[in-house]
């Protein structure tokens, strides 16, 4: 039970970060030339790309393949995390421009959803739940 709620919130920092991922991806082709003149030009640098990248792959380790291994045993959300990373690191080497800002955050959006699925297989189900505490409030008795 401790398990899945570490995981449960490593979940939700990678659904957070793999969405802002996500958004950021999608964004900075669109407003790249006036991010200078706001003052976050370091967002368009390939190292805040890089290193956005390889924290959202950090957690998504950690998170997805913890619970596949100790709870859950499912691989959807092992596939979509690593087709998701594909996807990413694909576009970001091969392509350019418009279709970068489209694909990479699509592989963004999926490890996001890699993550969502993931938590809806570790946690615990209403009766499931339920049946924890009943058995320990009669073991506390």
């Amino acid at each position: 039970m401790a398990h899945y709620k570490t995981t449960a919130r490593i979940d939700r920092i990678g659904i957070t970060a793999s969405t802002l991922c996500a958004i950021h991806c999608a964004a900075v082709p669109l407003i790249f030339t006036s991010l200078p003149l706001i003052g976050l030009g370091f967002l368009a640098l390939p190292l805040v790309e890089w290193g956005m990248i390889v924290f959202a792959l950090m957690i998504g380790l950690y998170s997805i393949g913890l619970s596949y291994l100790r709870i859950h045993r499912r691989p959807l959300p092992v596939i979509l995390l690593v087709t998701g990373f594909a996807i990413i690191i694909l576009g970001h080497v091969f392509l350019s421009g418009r279709m970068e800002g489209i694909i990479v955050p699509t592989g963004g959006l999926l490890i996001a959803v890699a993550h969502f699925i993931n938590y809806r297989c570790a946690g615990p189900h209403p009766g499931i739940s339920n049946a924890i505490k009943l058995r320990e409030t009669e073991s506390e008795k």
